[in-house]
């Protein structure tokens, strides 16, 4: 019966140090793309239309 109690004790601490590791690693992630979509934004240009073309036609 110890023996039960004791491998229901450490399955729970191994189960909990999983889930703590997982965080760890989701916000590790999650700060990492802040940063990468912070650099981004910064760098981006900034164009007023898009759309029309970048030089004139020709007559």
């Amino acid at each position: 019966m110890y023996e039960l109690e004791l491998h229901k004790i450490m399955a729970a601490e191994l189960v909990r140090r999983a889930d703590n590791e997982r965080l760890v690693r989701e916000a590790r992630r999650a700060g990492k793309a802040a940063r990468i979509s912070a650099r981004q934004e910064r760098e981006r240009t900034v164009s007023a239309n898009r759309d029309r073309e970048r030089f004139a036609h020709a007559a």
